[in-house]
């Protein structure tokens, strides 16, 4: 472990080497720089590079290979299991490359690697485009990119790394390379569901979709219509047209506007709807489920699309306690549906919940080994999410968490969504890249043959 005086010193001495500025433990904002998203982890890293370019980027790789230091990428900071700090290590806090350029003609965003998706959702929609990415508007571009990027879009326009066009990457040695379908077509293809393993991206490069307003909100019923809406759901979705989507959920009501008063706390099924077909097929599909049972709460209209996507924020703030588990599923089985109400009653805190994200439609016609992200033919990706806005429950929230999970394996495939699962060790990491794995550890030892880039789900150097 670096002494006080040690971490003073590596401070100092990547300081000197950059336009941004090198903070250690001792440092006004330290404590403020090295804190993350998930209020369960405390690490305590040795200094922290808070880079203003691509330049400083490479200076603070070499430098952490150089001292023999771990590295961790901080962008949004979302990664619930805490990869984006590293005890003892050093943070590259990206934090400033953060713009939007958005070529409205070609359709083309320009984003810096320390970028959240509502900067983005700014810039784009002020030209009505916008890029598939996730649901909640301070997630960090990178982390949910690399990872694959399920969000409201998915269904319409594909994963996030469906709409990605092109990367600019600092790698293990401290070179910077553009990659894309031309130049570095491996490390393109890698980026694309492989997580951080690769090397440090500055800039992303998306095709931009036509989406300004969408038909969107929750539509909430009470538990005792939990089936009638889960099977529906499930045997209906797969035939609709791209445009229409809702990802399914179980959770509470909150206690707060605009929520009514009579609904809050209640615990209830949900529709999450993001339309982005015309307002008749809306309609039509909205009725489809009116029709099977009267919501509780109906709550969906004409929004535009960053409300949509921000309107979930104060649900989970900053510092807020979450433990994550996740599974992959083929189809929503009467056995695991069964499940739903069991586990809403029990959840330790009103604000934990799962949530069933569809991967049908653009993103369900490309194959499993066109991109790193080998998932294309499963119909769901399934979170079990246990928050609480204190601290003091983690033991309670992990319980219910890995219950749930445990509950719906029997009904799931053998890995998940890397974005939505904790640090389960090296097995688990390898499930979730499923085929591609052994592709993966190829182009891993020809970017990052030592292993720098390790504080993520972890794809192991071929030997």
């Amino acid at each position: 472990m670096a002494s006080a005086t040690q971490a003073a010193g590596f401070a100092t001495a990547l300081g000197e080497r950059l336009r941004g500025t090198a903070i250690g433990p001792g440092d006004d904002g330290f404590d403020e720089a090295r804190s993350v998203h998930n209020g369960m982890i405390d690490k305590h890293p040795a200094l922290i590079a808070q880079c203003m370019d691509a330049g400083d980027v490479s200076q603070a790789v070499s430098f952490a290979r150089d001292e023999g230091l771990d590295v961790a990428i901080r962008c949004g900071a979302h990664n619930a299991a805490g990869f984006s700090s590293v005890d003892d290590g050093l943070v590259i806090d990206l934090r400033p490359i953060r713009y939007t350029q958005v070529d409205a003609d070609a359709r083309i965003a320009r984003v810096g690697g320390g970028s959240t998706l509502g900067d983005v959702d700014h810039a784009t929609h002020a030209f009505g485009l916008a890029t598939p990415s996730g649901t909640f508007s301070t997630t960090g571009v990178g982390g949910l990119t690399l990872g694959g990027g399920i969000g409201h879009l998915t269904r319409a326009y594909g994963l996030s790394i469906d709409n990605l066009l092109g990367a600019d990457v600092v790698l293990a040695d401290g070179s910077i390379v553009r990659a894309d379908e031309k130049n570095e077509p491996d490390l393109f293809w890698a980026l694309r569901g492989g997580g951080g393993n690769f090397g440090v991206v500055t800039e992303f490069r998306f095709q931009l979709q036509p989406v300004a307003s969408v038909f969107g909100g929750p539509m909430l019923w009470e538990l005792d219509d939990t089936e009638t809406i889960a099977r529906l759901y499930r045997d209906w979705l797969p035939s609709q047209p791209d445009g229409v989507s809702a990802f399914f959920a179980m959770l509470t009501v909150p206690p707060v506007d605009p929520f009514p008063e009579e609904l809050r706390l209640h615990k209830v099924a949900g529709l999450i709807w993001c339309n982005t077909c015309s307002e008749e097929e809306s309609n039509a599909a909205l009725d489809t489920f009116r029709a099977a049972a009267a919501p509780a709460l109906d709550g969906v209209g004409e929004v535009p699309y960053p409300g949509l996507q921000s309107a979930f924020d104060p649900l989970i703030p900053f510092g807020t306690h979450i433990y994550w588990r996740a599974h992959f599923i083929e189809d929503m089985e009467d056995g695991a549906i069964a499940e739903y109400n069991r586990f809403a009653e029990s959840a330790p805190t009103w604000v934990s919940q799962t949530h069933i994200y569809p991967l049908g439609g653009a993103a369900g016609r490309v194959g499993n080994s066109d991109t790193a992200w080998g998932w294309r033919d499963a119909g769901y990706a399934q979170v079990f999410v246990a928050i609480d806005h204190e601290a003091g429950n983690d033991d309670a929230l992990r319980e219910w968490a890995v219950d749930y999970s445990d509950a719906i394996k029997p009904y799931a495939m053998e890995g998940a969504y890397t974005n939505f699962i904790m640090d389960e060790g090296r097995d688990r990491a390898r499930a979730c890249y499923r085929g591609n794995y052994d592709r993966l550890q190829q182009i891993k030892a020809k970017y990052d043959p030592d292993n720098l880039f390790h504080v993520n789900q972890n794809i192991q150097p071929a030997s």
